[in-house]
Formats: C-alpha cells, sequence, structure tokens
C-alpha cells in the first residue's frame, strides 16, 4: 500500500536525538479536543479552510462546479456531500485559504527522500521519526517495510506513538526502533474517555509491555490546563506514581498551544 502522508519534514530536532527527518502519517484513533493537528485524524485526504486567509472574492464559489461551497454568516461553507476534493477551488484561491491535506507516496519514494540527509544522521546521531496521526495504526507490512528499508540504508528509526493500536504491531517491529517517543495524556480511564474518545487501557497496557522486552522509551505529557493540569495537579501526579513502574529514558513535558 502506498502511505498517506501529511508531510515530510527535514531537519527536525525535537522528534528524537539528533538531526531528523520526521515523516508524519494521515489517520489517528484519537481525537484529542486539544489536538494541534487535527486535519491528521482521518484516514483519507482531507480539506482545510482558513478564514483568516480568505479574502470573500468568491471566486471558490463560481469554479466549483458541483456547487459545494456557499456563504453562511460571512463565512465560506463547504457541503462534503457535494464536494469531491477534485482541488479546483485551490486552483483559483488567491490567498492560499484552502488546502487539501493528505498524499500518498510511494514506499522506496518515501525512503529514497528520507535516505537524502544520511550525512546529517551520521554526524548528528539522528535518523528518521515516523509519526502522525497514528503510524502503529497504519498498515503494519508498509510500515515495517518502511522501518527495513531504512535499517538496511543504515538509518536509526524511532517511533511517535499514541500507544492506541493493536499489541501485535508492537510486537513485529519493536525490536528495529531505536526509540520509542511515547505520548501519556491522561491516566483517569473516564477522563481519557471524554477527552479523547478511547479508553487508556490498550495505551497503558502496550506501554508497559514496551518496558518489560526491553524497548527504549521516552515519555511525552502534553501539558493541557483544565485537563491534566489544574489546581491539585492529580493526574500528573498520577502519570508519575504510574511511570515509575515504567522502564523511562526520559521525559518531555510539552507545552500547550493553540
Amino acid at each position: 500500500m502506498e502511505p498517506l502522508l501529511i508531510n515530510v519534514q527535514k531537519c527536525s530536532i525535537h522528534d528524537g536525538p539528533g538531526i531528523r527527518t520526521s515523516v508524519f502519517f494521515k489517520g489517528c484513533p484519537l481525537e484529542c479536543q486539544w489536538c494541534h493537528n487535527p486535519e491528521s485524524q482521518k484516514y483519507s485526504v482531507d480539506f482545510m479552510y482558513d478564514k483568516e486567509k480568505c479574502g470573500m472574492c468568491g471566486r471558490c464559489i463560481d469554479t466549483c462546479h458541483n456547487k459545494a461551497i456557499y456563504i453562511e454568516d460571512s463565512c465560506l461553507e463547504r457541503d462534503e456531500n457535494k464536494c469531491d476534493l477534485c482541488g479546483e477551488c485551490l486552483d483559483v484561491c488567491l490567498n492560499n485559504a484552502r488546502e487539501l491535506v493528505g498524499d500518498h507516496l510511494d514506499r522506496k519514494k518515501l525512503v529514497k527522500e528520507i535516505a537524502k540527509d544520511i550525512m546529517f544522521y551520521d554526524e548528528s546521531g539522528g535518523g528518521v521519526t515516523l509519526s502522525g496521526g497514528e503510524v502503529m495504526c497504519q498498515d503494519i507490512d508498509t510500515i515495517e517495510a518502511i522501518i527495513d528499508d531504512c535499517s538496511n540504508k543504515g538509518i536509526d528509526v524511532a517511533i511517535d506513538t499514541c500507544g492506541y493500536a493493536p499489541r501485535e504491531h508492537f510486537e513485529r517491529i519493536y525490536k528495529k526502533i531505536g526509540l520509542f517517543l511515547y505520548d501519556i495524556k491522561l491516566i483517569d480511564p473516564d477522563k481519557h474517555r471524554y477527552f479523547t474518545g478511547k479508553s487508556n487501557d490498550k495505551i497503558l497496557d502496550n506501554l508497559k509491555y514496551l518496558s518489560s522486552v526491553g524497548a527504549k522509551i521516552n515519555i511525552r505529557i502534553p501539558m493541557i490546563g483544565g485537563v491534566n493540569v489544574d489546581d491539585d495537579n492529580e493526574e500528573v501526579l498520577k502519570i508519575i506514581d504510574f511511570l515509575k513502574g515504567i522502564n523511562v529514558s526520559k521525559v518531555n513535558l510539552l507545552p500547550y498551544h493553540s
């Protein structure tokens, strides 16, 4: 399968050790209310509209052959049932306010792009980080093939994951991964389901599994006011207590941004 990607970001310095290329796959099982990349959630090509950039010129309305674009409350709206994501409205937008997110890329072409920066990886102790969305919920045959292709070229591979993925996916690839960047958001199961749409049982169980098999793990905790950060910091203390039983190399606190 050709993976569906959002972006291939070069010279990343926050997604693992050294200089890295971060590959962002599209599709995530969680729907975090604070998600700073909501366009990464769907497992299909998606549409984005930036009303701050829009000049309301109406060129997109005139161009749309399906009449899917209309004005409502001084804002351009799109009828998803009529829109076929043809992209014609993007071509006529003067301010680049409209964007299609998600592009299929052949696996071999992706690895070739990653390998262009081998010199930087070697000099800095870097490599490639497979991220998302959620990389571990992609087609695991494709992901394992990408990992193997990179490893065969001497490129270190890290995985950035929310942990909500089938256990067998982790079992298949963990020995080939230099580092797991593992998100922990909440310990309370009810709060986790409320804020992300999913239980955290699978997330915590997979983390315990990776720890038990000796995987190198960096924990990432997004600090969200009113969610896991408040006056008594109860959730933060629960996370600390839980992590005492996990083999962790480092903990990164991620500041909230809008």
